[in-house]
């Protein structure tokens, strides 16, 4: 038989390490809601450096298609 003292010991320390998490991640989620503002303003810089993401990926694709590359040898992505 379990001795009651030793159970209730146990789940106390279960009670208060849950207790310790939750506190961590009330505190995160307020973190989150300070800059979660701020990532939402950064849209438009967005939208000016995507089309010079794709400039660059075109590039490269088009460098990788140059006549006497391998062939049969499949592309390394990063």
């Amino acid at each position: 038989m379990k001795d009651i003292h030793e159970v209730l010991r146990r789940k106390q320390a279960k009670y208060a390490q849950l207790a310790k998490q939750i506190e961590a991640l009330q505190q995160a989620a307020e973190k989150l809601r300070e800059v979660a503002p701020l990532l939402a303003d950064n849209d438009d810089e967005d939208a000016v450096v995507l089309p010079e993401a794709e400039d660059q990926q075109a590039k490269a694709a088009s460098a990788g298609a140059q006549p006497g590359a391998k062939r049969g040898v499949a592309p390394r992505w990063p």
